[in-house]
């Protein structure tokens, strides 16, 4: 499995900014983004279930005001930041597509599936 750099471990604060990386999603270009919640990070295509459109309001704004839900800026959906399930709102059933992600020396890196592949370049 090929894992490739996002960013530094540290630039992804608990509840704060995420981090936008390029990737290829479904053919096209698209963005992935990587959030920490509970001491976690986790990554996802930057791609509302509701509608296709990108979820941060302001580029790396993911979170609503409370930090506890991840926010689409258009349509108010909210999904679970450590699932990706929606939790309200019009994306009722839907869930965001999951990228993997670990930490290892201090970095987080992404690995490619079926779907989301490294940008072309």
């Amino acid at each position: 499995m090929t894992d490739i750099a996002i960013c530094d471990s540290v630039a992804v604060e608990e509840g704060g900014m995420g981090i936008r990386f390029p990737v290829t999603a479904f053919g096209g270009d698209a963005t992935g983004f990587v959030v920490r919640f509970q001491g976690v990070a986790h990554a996802y295509l930057n791609r509302c279930a509701h509608i296709p459109i990108e979820l941060d309001w302001a580029q790396g704004e993911f979170f609503e005001s409370s930090g506890l839900y991840l926010m689409c800026a258009t349509h108010g959906a909210i999904y679970l930041p450590e699932s990706g399930r929606c939790a309200g709102g019009p994306c009722r059933g839907g869930r965001l597509h999951k990228i993997s992600v670990q930490e290892k020396d201090g970095q987080i890196f992404w690995q490619p599936d079926d779907r989301v592949q490294p940008a072309r370049a």
